[in-house]
């Protein structure tokens, strides 16, 4: 098991490790969420994550279509962990609240086409998608 928590420890996602299904996103909206430019996600199915603490939600119209519920801290404002429409099943971690180093890098790099001009995602089989959404593949 692994922890994903928010800046003050009051979230906490327990999770049951490492996943490939990771993936950075640039859409405006991502990057706007994480004040970066780009947002990394980790996919895992929701029932293998425990949820600790009582976040906030924030709900917005998704780019790809439908909704995402995104989950963050009420006392430091750290996003940890969000829920899109069209993938019901899935719950997304933000990989910067896992804090791991040696945490698998993105598999996926999607809504490029608002990705800043000197950001470049690379490694052996990275899926590049001018919109783009994060798809269930196996684990």
């Amino acid at each position: 098991m692994i922890d994903a928590r928010c800046s003050c420890g009051a979230i906490v996602v327990s999770l049951p490790g490492p996943t490939n299904r990771v993936a950075a996103c640039h859409c405006i909206e991502c990057q706007r969420r994480t004040g970066a430019p780009f947002g990394v996600g980790a996919f895992y199915p929701a029932d293998s994550v425990t949820i600790s603490g009582t976040a906030k939600e924030y709900a917005r119209p998704a780019e790809s279509g439908g909704t995402i519920r995104c989950y963050f801290c009420p006392d430091c404002g750290s996003t940890v962990y969000w829920k899109a429409d069209n993938l019901p099943a899935m719950i997304g971690v933000a990989v910067g609240a896992i804090a791991d180093p040696n945490f698998p890098a993105p598999v996926k790099s999607v809504f490029e086409r608002s990705k800043h001009v000197w950001v470049e995602i690379t490694g052996a089989g990275v899926e590049h998608l001018q919109q783009g959404s994060i798809r269930k593949t196996s684990s």
